[in-house]
């Protein structure tokens, strides 16, 4: 456990409030469509949904914005959406929550990435998934770069959330993290399987258990695997530090100097763990700009994703519940 003092926590939750963080990625809209089925379609044997309730949340870079704005600080979102009819949900979405839009840019050759999922008298029974993969155009990443730009001097931090839906592009990816270590601005990284190695030195390099796994063409069973793979990824990226996520088994941090410190999951009791790895990246950047130290970041990244896991659905994480059951733990 991380040795923190309920002043230096106090101290902290006051450096959150007010930190511009950039989100740029994917942008995304989870819809939902709820209801109950009582018959069997007579055109093909599939059930009617008679539908009681449609909702629509931010998912993907969006939910990490939604995230840094409950936990008291300024997203700045910079991504794409498509001109449609979801694309006028998630700007909707956007100037309900009072999060400003000026880097969202419309593509008019792509969907804006919606998720619907249909539930069924209380059970998932099907995902309708409508995206492009393909990479933004040379003129859509022009004017992301040129936004990214007039933001950087304020700017606290920026998150680069990758879903590999085509907006973080390899020379978009570089020519971030190289404007904003000029700057020094922290810069962090929730990666995909794309574009894994494209982010060099950065502040922070989050991947998960699978990720790891699958870029590094190994099985991460025991202890020794997970420093060695940590260690490996220290090297390949030369990041500052390496946040490997491992679900139950919780946060192995890494640092230079073979450093290495283990964090178990305070995820007490786990209803759905989507959106957990958001929590964690939103939690980790605006504490490292609020002048947290990345082992007091981390511990309270970790609370935050032990919170969110306790909840059913993609739920961000608010500042006070956060601040409250850390103070509870350590008093």
């Amino acid at each position: 456990m991380v040795d923190i003092s309920n002043k230096r926590l106090n101290d902290l939750k006051k450096g959150f409030d007010g930190k511009r963080i950039a989100v740029i990625g994917d942008m995304m809209l989870d819809g939902y469509f709820w209801g109950d089925v009582k018959r069997i379609s007579p055109e093909a044997p599939v059930p009617v949904l008679e539908v009681e309730d449609e909702f629509f949340r931010f998912g993907g870079a969006a939910n990490v914005a939604l995230n840094v704005l409950t936990l008291g600080g300024i997203p700045v979102p910079v991504g794409v959406i498509g001109n449609d009819n979801y694309g006028n949900i998630f700007s909707s979405l956007l100037k309900e929550k009072n999060i400003e839009d000026d880097g969202i840019i419309i593509d008019n050759e792509r969907p804006t990435t919606t998720k619907t999922r249909v539930i069924a008298n209380n059970q998932h029974v099907v995902r309708i998934d409508k995206e492009s993969k393909a990479y933004i155009n040379h003129k859509i990443e022009s004017k992301i770069l040129a936004h990214i730009e007039n933001l950087l001097k304020k700017l606290d931090g920026i998150i680069l959330q990758d879903y590999n839906k085509g907006i973080l592009t390899p020379s978009l990816i570089s020519n971030i993290i190289s404007i904003a270590n000029k700057k020094d601005i922290l810069v962090t990284v929730d990666p995909k399987f794309d574009n894994f190695f494209e982010y060099k030195n950065v502040t922070v390099f989050k991947p998960n258990r699978k990720e790891t796994e699958t870029v590094l063409g190994i099985r991460i069973k025991s202890d020794k695997d997970i420093s060695s793979a940590g260690r490996d990824l220290l090297n390949k990226l030369n990041s500052k530090y390496v946040l490997l996520t491992l679900g139950e088994g919780g946060i192995a941090v890494f640092e230079d100097g073979d450093r290495e410190r283990r964090m178990p999951t305070k995820a007490i009791k786990v209803a759905d763990v989507s959106g957990a790895g958001d929590t964690v990246i939103s939690t980790l950047t605006i504490g490292l700009a609020a002048g947290a130290d990345i082992y007091e970041a981390c511990f309270l990244a970790n609370y935050a994703a032990g919170i969110v896991c306790g909840e059913v659905g993609i739920v961000p994480i608010e500042k006070e519940q956060l601040f409250k059951t850390v103070l509870k733990e350590i008093l």
